[in-house]
């Protein structure tokens, strides 16, 4: 059931989301004078729909997303009365018409940053100090978390009846203790004792740590797993010695902030998270293969991009094993893909709007510089092919992704 409730819970936070991207579209449309003769959400046949004024509002039948058709967004469009020529949006400043088109994008924008600032007071924002990849955990002290078993095949999972016990934790070690030497090899960090180990054999050793400041030594019994090399974690698996640990970071992984602070630490996190949707979408073309081998038996790769019903499966996951806040994150993410996606300058993106109106207006300033004839709007009719290329490329790749997420899903938890 709360698998159900996560799944309809991120369902219809995206919709929410591009329903109000739409009313951005239209709100703004409307402040300027533009005509907005229709704002649907959904697709498909019409559930109902209602007028006010020059408006028809609506649900249509397929909730996956929405629409508002605002009069004359190109030269090329017959849609205009001869009463609302004035009001064709293509007749508009350059500026206005900017607006209009970015205001999708900076609806899901704020949505994400309010969300973010939200969740910095009341649930958390990841630490900066918190080491968030191998190389920032590795420079980190050799503090432990002992666990309570090893696993022995090559597999991220809980322990399970049956797994051997943690060495760590059959030797007496507790959570904290500070590792400095594996048989008599100094250990500084915790990539040093990871190091250490792969290339200790299994068996008995002797451990120097440090607890409460008090230096002490145990006998441990390396057991015998199964692991892929540290330098190269898709490579061939093969035995090494276990400790029966993991890093004890002496910092919160989350941390809450008061409601003038969560304003610097939004900003903060919103950096990482342009940077880090910048990163994924250059990825997204080598991806492709990847995405092709988890349909056709292969291994699903967790970097590769997921869609909607990827999106609602974590969703899903995540509330049902009670981790609730993976859910805002994937709302905040999602939102901030989205707003940076449609900037793109393609068309039918509202990206490509918006390139195509600066595009003729700096043409007719520097035609009007040199002296020449203003050579007036672009065709948009000439540019339908490069637009239906863009729409079956994009298509291809969304049913690409909803079928890896249906026959081979990205999980957050080993099942």
């Amino acid at each position: 059931m709360l698998y159900l409730l996560g799944v309809v819970v991120i369902a219809l936070g995206i919709l929410i989301s591009v329903s109000l991207h739409e009313a951005g579209h239209m709100l703004t449309a409307k402040r300027f004078g533009m005509k907005v003769t229709r704002y649907f959400v959904g697709f498909g046949p019409t559930v109902f729909s209602f007028r006010r004024g020059e408006t028809e509002y609506g649900l249509k039948a397929i909730p996956l997303g929405g629409f508002c058709k605002i009069v004359g967004m190109t030269p090329q469009d017959d849609d205009v009365e001869p009463a609302d020529q004035h009001r064709a949006m293509w007749r508009f400043p350059v500026w206005k018409r900017t607006i209009v088109m970015s205001a999708g994008s900076i609806t899901h924008f704020a949505l994400a940053l309010i969300a973010i600032w939200l969740a910095a007071i009341f649930m958390g924002l990841p630490n900066p100090e918190y080491p968030t990849t191998n190389d920032e955990a590795r420079r980190e002290p050799a503090a432990i978390n002992v666990q309570d078993c090893v696993v022995v095949e090559n597999v991220a999972r809980a322990c399970q009846p049956g797994d051997p016990v943690s060495p760590a934790a059959q030797a007496d070690l507790r959570d904290g203790d500070l590792i400095t030497a594996l048989n008599g090899t100094p250990i500084g960090t915790y990539g040093d004792l990871l190091t250490t180990l792969r290339s200790t054999p299994p068996g008995r050793v002797t451990v120097d740590y440090v607890r409460d400041g008090v230096p002490a030594r145990a006998d441990v019994t390396l057991a015998q797993v199964q692991r892929a090399p540290l330098e190269n974690l898709a490579g061939p698996v093969g035995p090494v010695a276990a400790f029966g640990v993991d890093l004890d970071v002496q910092k919160p992984a989350m941390v809450t902030y008061g409601p003038v602070e969560a304003f610097g630490a939004t900003g903060h996190y919103t950096g990482q998270l342009a940077v880090g949707t910048y990163e994924a979408m250059k990825r997204i073309p080598q991806k492709v293969p990847a995405l092709w081998t988890a349909i056709t038996g292969g291994e699903r790769d967790k970097d590769t991009p997921i869609s909607v019903v990827g999106a609602s499966r974590l969703g899903g996951e995540a509330l049902e094993a009670g981790v609730w806040q993976i859910l805002v994150f994937l709302f905040i993410s999602l939102n901030f893909f989205v707003g940076i996606f449609n900037l793109l300058p393609l068309l039918p993106l509202d990206g490509g709007h918006i390139a195509i109106a600066w595009f003729e207006r700096v043409r007719s300033w520097i035609f009007t510089r040199i002296g020449r004839p203003d050579p007036g709007r672009v065709d948009y009719l000439k540019l339908m092919p490069l637009t239906y290329a863009v729409i079956l490329v994009g298509g291809a790749f969304t049913l690409l992704t909803v079928t890896a997420d249906v026959v081979n899903p990205i999980t957050l938890f080993s099942r």
